[in-house]
Protein backbone atom coordinates (compact mmCIF):
# COMPACT_ATOMS: atom_id res chain seq x y z
CA UNK A 1 0.00 0.00 0.00
CA UNK A 2 2.62 2.55 1.08
CA UNK A 3 5.37 1.32 -1.24
CA UNK A 4 3.70 3.15 -4.12
CA UNK A 5 3.82 6.53 -2.40
CA UNK A 6 6.67 8.90 -3.29
CA UNK A 7 9.38 9.09 -0.66
CA UNK A 8 8.69 12.75 0.12
CA UNK A 9 5.02 11.93 0.74
CA UNK A 10 5.93 9.18 3.21
CA UNK A 11 8.34 11.50 5.00
CA UNK A 12 5.65 14.18 5.39
CA UNK A 13 3.10 11.59 6.50
CA UNK A 14 5.41 10.11 9.11
CA UNK A 15 6.40 13.53 10.38
CA UNK A 16 2.80 14.00 11.48
CA UNK A 17 2.10 10.40 12.49
CA UNK A 18 4.94 10.35 15.02
CA UNK A 19 2.59 12.49 17.13
CA UNK A 20 0.63 9.30 17.83
CA UNK A 21 2.77 8.70 20.91
CA UNK A 22 1.04 11.67 22.54
CA UNK A 23 -2.37 10.29 21.63
CA UNK A 24 -1.34 7.23 23.64
CA UNK A 25 -0.45 9.54 26.54
CA UNK A 26 -4.06 10.78 26.55
CA UNK A 27 -5.57 7.30 26.96
CA UNK A 28 -5.72 7.44 30.80
CA UNK A 29 -7.51 10.79 30.64
CA UNK A 30 -9.89 9.40 28.04
CA UNK A 31 -10.57 6.42 30.31
CA UNK A 32 -11.25 8.72 33.27
CA UNK A 33 -13.72 10.76 31.21
CA UNK A 34 -15.50 7.54 30.30
CA UNK A 35 -15.67 6.59 33.98
CA UNK A 36 -17.31 9.94 34.75
CA UNK A 37 -19.88 9.70 31.97
CA UNK A 38 -20.72 5.99 32.14
CA UNK A 39 -20.25 5.11 35.78
CA UNK A 40 -18.43 1.92 34.77
CA UNK A 41 -15.35 2.67 36.84
CA UNK A 42 -13.74 -0.76 36.87
CA UNK A 43 -14.43 -1.50 33.21
CA UNK A 44 -13.11 1.84 31.97
CA UNK A 45 -9.93 1.42 34.03
CA UNK A 46 -8.92 -1.29 31.57
CA UNK A 47 -9.65 0.82 28.47
CA UNK A 48 -6.03 1.81 27.64
CA UNK A 49 -4.97 -1.83 27.80
CA UNK A 50 -7.82 -2.82 25.51
CA UNK A 51 -6.87 -0.13 22.98
CA UNK A 52 -3.20 -1.12 22.91
CA UNK A 53 -3.54 -4.90 22.96
CA UNK A 54 -6.97 -5.33 21.41
CA UNK A 55 -7.62 -2.56 18.90
CA UNK A 56 -4.07 -1.67 17.84
CA UNK A 57 -3.12 -5.12 16.43
CA UNK A 58 -6.29 -5.08 14.32
CA UNK A 59 -5.58 -1.57 13.05
CA UNK A 60 -2.01 -2.62 12.28
CA UNK A 61 -3.19 -5.40 10.00
CA UNK A 62 -5.86 -3.24 8.37
CA UNK A 63 -3.44 -0.39 7.61
CA UNK A 64 -0.58 -2.69 6.68
CA UNK A 65 3.18 -2.44 6.56
CA UNK A 66 5.61 0.20 5.40
CA UNK A 67 8.96 -0.89 3.98
CA UNK A 68 9.92 2.52 2.60
CA UNK A 69 13.41 3.88 3.28
CA UNK A 70 14.67 7.45 2.91
CA UNK A 71 17.37 8.08 0.33
CA UNK A 72 20.90 8.99 1.42
CA UNK A 73 20.25 12.67 0.75
CA UNK A 74 17.01 12.50 2.72
CA UNK A 75 18.79 10.79 5.61
CA UNK A 76 21.18 13.73 5.93
CA UNK A 77 18.31 16.20 5.82
CA UNK A 78 16.06 14.34 8.26
CA UNK A 79 18.82 13.61 10.77
CA UNK A 80 19.37 17.30 11.36
CA UNK A 81 15.74 18.39 11.69
CA UNK A 82 14.95 19.51 15.25
CA UNK A 83 11.29 18.51 15.04
CA UNK A 84 12.13 14.87 15.65
CA UNK A 85 14.34 15.59 18.67
CA UNK A 86 11.66 17.95 20.02
CA UNK A 87 9.08 15.15 19.93
CA UNK A 88 11.25 12.83 21.99
CA UNK A 89 12.02 15.52 24.57
CA UNK A 90 8.31 16.27 24.95
CA UNK A 91 7.85 12.74 26.24
CA UNK A 92 9.33 13.92 29.56
CA UNK A 93 6.46 16.29 30.52
CA UNK A 94 3.98 13.81 29.05
CA UNK A 95 5.35 11.03 31.27
CA UNK A 96 5.27 13.25 34.37
CA UNK A 97 1.66 14.19 33.58
CA UNK A 98 0.63 10.52 33.21
CA UNK A 99 2.24 9.63 36.54
CA UNK A 100 0.70 12.57 38.39
CA UNK A 101 -2.76 12.21 36.87
CA UNK A 102 -2.77 8.44 37.27
CA UNK A 103 -1.77 8.64 40.93
CA UNK A 104 -4.42 11.29 41.61
CA UNK A 105 -7.17 9.17 40.05
CA UNK A 106 -5.98 6.03 41.84
CA UNK A 107 -5.88 7.72 45.25
CA UNK A 108 -9.19 9.56 44.89
CA UNK A 109 -11.50 7.05 43.19
CA UNK A 110 -13.43 5.24 45.89
CA UNK A 111 -15.55 3.54 43.23
CA UNK A 112 -12.66 1.27 42.19
CA UNK A 113 -12.85 -2.34 43.31
CA UNK A 114 -9.64 -4.38 43.36
CA UNK A 115 -10.22 -5.21 39.68
CA UNK A 116 -10.44 -1.52 38.83
CA UNK A 117 -7.32 -0.69 40.82
CA UNK A 118 -5.33 -3.42 39.06
CA UNK A 119 -6.66 -2.36 35.67
CA UNK A 120 -5.78 1.27 36.29
CA UNK A 121 -2.21 0.46 37.37
CA UNK A 122 -1.64 -1.82 34.37
CA UNK A 123 -3.21 0.68 31.97
CA UNK A 124 -1.14 3.59 33.22
CA UNK A 125 1.85 1.26 33.32
CA UNK A 126 1.67 0.36 29.64
CA UNK A 127 1.20 4.02 28.69
CA UNK A 128 4.14 4.91 30.92
CA UNK A 129 6.22 2.21 29.24
CA UNK A 130 5.59 3.72 25.82
CA UNK A 131 6.61 7.16 27.05
CA UNK A 132 9.47 6.33 29.41
CA UNK A 133 10.93 3.06 28.15
CA UNK A 134 10.37 3.48 24.43
CA UNK A 135 11.26 7.16 24.11
CA UNK A 136 13.98 6.88 26.74
CA UNK A 137 15.58 4.19 24.60
CA UNK A 138 15.83 6.61 21.70
CA UNK A 139 17.26 9.37 23.88
CA UNK A 140 20.01 7.43 25.66
CA UNK A 141 21.60 6.64 22.29
CA UNK A 142 22.00 10.28 21.38
CA UNK A 143 25.19 12.31 21.68
CA UNK A 144 23.82 15.48 23.25
CA UNK A 145 23.90 15.66 27.04
CA UNK A 146 20.38 17.09 27.08
CA UNK A 147 18.91 14.10 25.25
CA UNK A 148 20.86 11.52 27.24
CA UNK A 149 19.85 13.21 30.50
CA UNK A 150 16.21 13.27 29.41
CA UNK A 151 16.47 9.55 28.67
CA UNK A 152 17.97 8.92 32.09
CA UNK A 153 15.16 10.88 33.73
CA UNK A 154 12.54 8.84 31.89
CA UNK A 155 14.09 5.58 33.08
CA UNK A 156 14.49 6.91 36.61
CA UNK A 157 10.78 7.80 36.57
CA UNK A 158 10.00 4.06 36.46
CA UNK A 159 12.78 2.82 38.78
CA UNK A 160 14.90 1.31 36.00
CA UNK A 161 17.74 3.79 35.63
CA UNK A 162 20.32 1.03 35.28
CA UNK A 163 19.03 0.39 31.78
CA UNK A 164 20.63 3.65 30.64
CA UNK A 165 24.04 2.16 31.40
CA UNK A 166 23.49 -1.54 30.76
CA UNK A 167 21.69 -1.15 27.45
CA UNK A 168 24.31 1.00 25.74
CA UNK A 169 27.47 -0.48 27.26
CA UNK A 170 26.24 -4.03 27.82
CA UNK A 171 23.33 -5.16 25.65
CA UNK A 172 24.62 -3.54 22.46
CA UNK A 173 27.98 -5.23 22.96
CA UNK A 174 26.76 -8.75 23.78
CA UNK A 175 23.38 -8.81 22.00
CA UNK A 176 22.32 -12.19 20.59
CA UNK A 177 25.03 -14.06 22.50
CA UNK A 178 24.78 -16.35 25.56
CA UNK A 179 26.35 -13.55 27.63
CA UNK A 180 23.37 -11.26 27.16
CA UNK A 181 20.48 -11.89 29.52
CA UNK A 182 18.32 -9.53 27.45
CA UNK A 183 18.55 -11.82 24.40
CA UNK A 184 16.10 -14.69 24.70
CA UNK A 185 17.15 -18.21 23.70
CA UNK A 186 15.39 -20.48 21.27
CA UNK A 187 12.78 -22.41 23.26
CA UNK A 188 13.11 -20.22 26.36
CA UNK A 189 9.76 -19.13 27.78
CA UNK A 190 9.10 -15.55 28.82
CA UNK A 191 8.68 -16.62 32.44
CA UNK A 192 12.10 -18.26 32.47
CA UNK A 193 13.59 -15.22 30.76
CA UNK A 194 12.24 -12.44 32.98
CA UNK A 195 13.89 -13.16 36.38
CA UNK A 196 17.37 -13.38 34.85
CA UNK A 197 16.76 -10.27 32.77
CA UNK A 198 15.66 -8.23 35.81
CA UNK A 199 18.67 -9.31 37.87
CA UNK A 200 21.21 -8.97 35.08
CA UNK A 201 20.05 -5.49 34.13
CA UNK A 202 20.59 -4.18 37.65
CA UNK A 203 23.81 -6.04 38.46
CA UNK A 204 25.52 -5.48 35.14
CA UNK A 205 24.70 -1.77 35.15
CA UNK A 206 26.57 -1.33 38.44
CA UNK A 207 29.42 -3.51 37.19
CA UNK A 208 29.79 -1.51 33.97
CA UNK A 209 29.69 1.80 35.80
CA UNK A 210 32.32 0.54 38.26
CA UNK A 211 34.54 -0.39 35.31
CA UNK A 212 34.11 3.09 33.82
CA UNK A 213 35.03 4.73 37.12
CA UNK A 214 38.01 2.43 37.69
CA UNK A 215 39.46 3.61 34.37
CA UNK A 216 39.33 7.11 35.83
CA UNK A 217 41.05 5.91 38.99
CA UNK A 218 37.87 6.29 41.04
CA UNK A 219 36.04 3.86 43.36
CA UNK A 220 32.62 2.49 42.43
CA UNK A 221 30.89 4.41 45.23
CA UNK A 222 31.87 7.86 44.05
CA UNK A 223 29.77 10.94 43.43
CA UNK A 224 30.54 10.61 39.71
CA UNK A 225 28.71 7.27 39.60
CA UNK A 226 25.65 8.23 37.58
CA UNK A 227 23.63 5.31 38.91
CA UNK A 228 23.72 6.75 42.41
CA UNK A 229 22.13 9.94 41.15
CA UNK A 230 19.57 8.30 38.89
CA UNK A 231 18.46 5.93 41.64
CA UNK A 232 18.20 8.91 43.98
CA UNK A 233 15.83 10.45 41.43
CA UNK A 234 13.72 7.27 41.54
CA UNK A 235 13.57 7.51 45.33
CA UNK A 236 12.52 11.13 44.89
CA UNK A 237 9.66 10.07 42.62
CA UNK A 238 8.53 7.50 45.18
CA UNK A 239 8.68 9.99 48.06
CA UNK A 240 6.77 12.55 46.00
CA UNK A 241 4.05 10.01 45.22
CA UNK A 242 3.80 9.15 48.92
CA UNK A 243 3.88 12.79 50.03
CA UNK A 244 1.12 13.84 47.63
CA UNK A 245 -1.16 10.80 47.67
CA UNK A 246 -0.14 8.68 50.66
CA UNK A 247 0.25 4.92 50.56
CA UNK A 248 -2.12 4.70 47.61
CA UNK A 249 0.12 7.01 45.61
CA UNK A 250 3.22 5.00 46.49
CA UNK A 251 1.50 1.71 45.59
CA UNK A 252 0.40 3.19 42.27
CA UNK A 253 3.88 4.48 41.46
CA UNK A 254 5.60 1.19 42.27
CA UNK A 255 2.98 -0.77 40.32
CA UNK A 256 3.30 1.45 37.26
CA UNK A 257 7.10 1.21 37.46
CA UNK A 258 6.92 -2.59 37.58
CA UNK A 259 4.59 -2.69 34.59
CA UNK A 260 6.85 -0.32 32.66
CA UNK A 261 10.14 -2.13 33.14
CA UNK A 262 8.48 -5.52 32.74
CA UNK A 263 7.17 -4.31 29.39
CA UNK A 264 10.73 -3.36 28.49
CA UNK A 265 11.98 -6.87 29.19
CA UNK A 266 9.04 -8.49 27.38
CA UNK A 267 9.90 -6.47 24.29
CA UNK A 268 13.56 -7.46 24.71
CA UNK A 269 12.37 -11.07 24.74
CA UNK A 270 10.51 -10.51 21.48
CA UNK A 271 13.25 -8.57 19.71
CA UNK A 272 16.01 -11.19 19.75
CA UNK A 273 14.24 -14.51 20.30
CA UNK A 274 16.27 -17.46 18.98
CA UNK A 275 18.74 -15.31 17.03
CA UNK A 276 22.45 -15.41 17.78
CA UNK A 277 25.82 -14.31 16.51
CA UNK A 278 28.47 -16.84 15.52
CA UNK A 279 31.53 -17.17 17.72
CA UNK A 280 34.69 -16.72 15.66
CA UNK A 281 37.99 -18.60 15.89
CA UNK A 282 39.54 -15.71 17.82
CA UNK A 283 36.94 -16.09 20.56
CA UNK A 284 35.01 -12.98 19.61
CA UNK A 285 31.52 -12.83 18.16
CA UNK A 286 30.74 -11.75 14.63
CA UNK A 287 29.73 -8.14 14.11
CA UNK A 288 26.11 -7.30 14.88
CA UNK A 289 24.05 -7.04 11.71
CA UNK A 290 20.33 -6.66 10.89
CA UNK A 291 20.16 -10.48 11.00
CA UNK A 292 20.42 -10.47 14.80
CA UNK A 293 17.15 -8.70 15.64
CA UNK A 294 13.54 -9.28 14.67
CA UNK A 295 12.01 -6.51 12.57
CA UNK A 296 8.42 -5.37 12.11
CA UNK A 297 7.13 -2.85 9.58
CA UNK A 298 3.53 -2.42 10.73
CA UNK A 299 3.09 1.29 10.18
CA UNK A 300 0.73 2.38 12.96
CA UNK A 301 2.67 0.79 15.80
CA UNK A 302 5.94 2.01 14.33
CA UNK A 303 4.65 5.57 14.37
CA UNK A 304 3.48 5.27 17.97
CA UNK A 305 6.83 3.79 19.03
CA UNK A 306 9.17 6.07 17.07
CA UNK A 307 10.22 3.24 14.74
CA UNK A 308 11.31 0.99 17.61
CA UNK A 309 10.13 -2.01 15.58
CA UNK A 310 12.85 -1.33 13.00
CA UNK A 311 15.10 -2.91 15.56
CA UNK A 312 17.31 -4.71 13.05
CA UNK A 313 18.69 -1.44 11.74
CA UNK A 314 18.94 0.04 15.23
CA UNK A 315 21.30 -2.70 16.41
CA UNK A 316 23.36 -2.59 13.26
CA UNK A 317 23.64 1.22 13.48
CA UNK A 318 22.83 2.33 17.06
CA UNK A 319 23.61 6.00 16.44
CA UNK A 320 21.02 6.30 13.66
CA UNK A 321 18.06 8.43 14.73
CA UNK A 322 14.59 6.94 14.74
CA UNK A 323 13.28 8.97 11.79
CA UNK A 324 15.85 7.44 9.42
CA UNK A 325 15.87 3.82 10.58
CA UNK A 326 15.73 1.45 7.62
CA UNK A 327 13.95 -1.72 6.59
CA UNK A 328 16.08 -4.64 5.36
CA UNK A 329 14.49 -7.30 3.19
CA UNK A 330 16.85 -9.95 4.56
CA UNK A 331 16.21 -9.22 8.23
CA UNK A 332 14.00 -11.67 10.16
CA UNK A 333 10.41 -10.41 10.21
CA UNK A 334 7.85 -10.71 13.00
CA UNK A 335 4.35 -11.87 12.01
CA UNK A 336 2.70 -8.86 13.66
CA UNK A 337 3.51 -5.67 15.54
CA UNK A 338 4.85 -5.45 19.07
CA UNK A 339 1.41 -5.28 20.68
CA UNK A 340 0.42 -8.61 19.18
CA UNK A 341 3.82 -10.16 19.93
CA UNK A 342 3.55 -8.98 23.54
CA UNK A 343 0.33 -10.94 23.99
CA UNK A 344 1.81 -14.00 22.24
CA UNK A 345 4.82 -13.94 24.55
CA UNK A 346 2.54 -14.15 27.60
CA UNK A 347 1.28 -17.55 26.35
CA UNK A 348 4.39 -19.74 25.85
CA UNK A 349 2.74 -22.66 23.97
CA UNK A 350 1.23 -20.24 21.47
CA UNK A 351 4.49 -18.28 21.25
CA UNK A 352 6.49 -21.44 20.49
CA UNK A 353 3.96 -22.56 17.90
CA UNK A 354 4.20 -19.23 16.06
CA UNK A 355 7.87 -18.34 16.51
CA UNK A 356 9.86 -21.59 16.61
CA UNK A 357 9.06 -22.50 12.99
CA UNK A 358 10.11 -18.99 11.97
CA UNK A 359 13.44 -19.31 13.74
CA UNK A 360 14.06 -22.70 12.12
CA UNK A 361 13.03 -21.34 8.71
CA UNK A 362 15.36 -18.38 9.10
CA UNK A 363 18.28 -20.73 9.78
CA UNK A 364 17.24 -23.21 7.06
CA UNK A 365 20.35 -24.85 5.69
CA UNK A 366 22.26 -23.80 8.79
CA UNK A 367 20.31 -25.78 11.38
CA UNK A 368 23.53 -26.45 13.26
CA UNK A 369 23.29 -22.87 14.51
CA UNK A 370 20.29 -23.82 16.59
CA UNK A 371 22.53 -26.05 18.69
CA UNK A 372 25.43 -23.61 19.04
CA UNK A 373 27.14 -23.46 22.42
CA UNK A 374 24.80 -22.10 25.05
CA UNK A 375 21.67 -23.03 23.10
CA UNK A 376 21.58 -26.86 23.13
CA UNK A 377 19.23 -27.34 26.06
CA UNK A 378 16.93 -24.50 25.04
CA UNK A 379 16.54 -26.04 21.58
CA UNK A 380 15.33 -29.31 23.06
CA UNK A 381 12.97 -27.46 25.38
CA UNK A 382 11.65 -25.34 22.52
CA UNK A 383 11.01 -28.29 20.23
CA UNK A 384 9.26 -30.15 23.02
CA UNK A 385 7.10 -27.17 23.90
CA UNK A 386 6.27 -26.55 20.25
CA UNK A 387 5.23 -30.17 19.73
CA UNK A 388 3.19 -30.11 22.92
CA UNK A 389 1.46 -26.94 21.72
Amino acid sequence: MFSRLPSRVMITLKKALFLLVFAVALLPYNAWQSMQSSGHWDLCAWWPLFVIFGILPIVDHLVGTDASNPSESEVKLLSGQRWYAFLTLMAVPAQLAVLAFGAWVFANTAQFSLAGQVGWILSCGIVSAILSINVGHELIHRRSRLERSAGGLLYASVCYAGFKVEHVRGHHVTVSTPEDASSSRYGQSLYHFLPRAYLHNVRNAWKLEAVRLSRLGLPALHWRNELIWWNAVSVGFALTAFGMFGWAGLAFYLGVSWMSFTTLEIINYVEHYGLHRRKLANGRYERTTPAHSWNSNYLVTNMGLFHLQRHSDHHAFPSRRYQVLRHYDGAPQLPTGYAGMYVLALIPPLWFRVMNPRVRAYYEGEEWQLSAKGFEQSVQAGDGAARAA
